[in-house]
């Protein structure tokens, strides 16, 4: 990397960093696979490749096509809303109807073991139905890199896929390492809650950006 592109690099690295640390469906997903210590880094690549890939697909064309048509966003929001409120409701029923009652030695599992195949699922869903990755990605990313002409549009997308790699492994670690040490029953059920009203509050805010 010479210096004329190493500052779209950094440019599309901090872009990316910034847009991906706020704590939404996805990041959620992955702390509580990470807290579990169950197929964490699978779900981890599968975020990883999907951020790629919509940056790649919004640096590649989609930025200079105007985006995501009207269509096809508000179907990917609505598919999105119905995919969080599901999701919500499974936590909120994990937070009503703890697996084992508090104070019992089960209670540090708070879930029997998942499937790779449903963990899988959940990875695909949690990031292809997620209309915010494709706005971050996609949408956000592909219009930023606008404002370098090539190649150096090209050396923004790597940064910002440099970012997503940072983030989500790291993320992945903190979780790994905190999951061997939460075993308070209350701390499942709290994130649980957590975990509940947040997508539920983000699944409103979406639907309401439709009306």
């Amino acid at each position: 990397m010479n210096l004329f592109t190493a500052p779209a690099f950094f440019a599309g690295l901090a872009l990316s960093l910034s847009l991906i640390m706020a704590i939404g469906p996805q990041n959620a997903h992955v702390m509580r696979m990470g807290l579990r210590r169950e197929h964490l880094w699978l779900t981890v690549a599968i975020c990883i490749v999907t951020d790629v890939t919509l940056i790649a697909v919004g640096v590649g064309g989609l930025a200079q096509l105007g985006g995501l048509s009207a269509k096809l966003l508000g179907a990917f929001t609505g598919a999105g809303a119905v995919l969080l409120f599901l999701y919500g409701a499974q936590a909120m029923q994990r937070f009503v109807r703890p697996a084992a009652p508090a104070g019992s030695a089960a209670a540090s599992e708070p879930e029997t073991a998942m499937s790779r195949r449903r963990a899988v699922g959940l990875a695909l869903a949690m990031s292809w139905l997620n209309p915010h990755a494709w706005l971050d990605t996609a949408v956000l990313m592909g219009t930023a890199s606008l404002a370098y002409a090539r190649p150096d549009n090209a050396v923004f997308g790597l940064g910002a896929a440099a970012g997503s790699l940072l983030w989500f492994v790291a993320l992945g670690v903190a979780m790994w390492s905190l999951g061997s040490r939460l075993k308070a029953p209350w701390i499942w059920r709290a994130l649980d809650g957590l975990v509940a009203l947040m997508m539920w509050g983000t699944a409103l805010w979406l639907l309401a950006g439709l009306l």
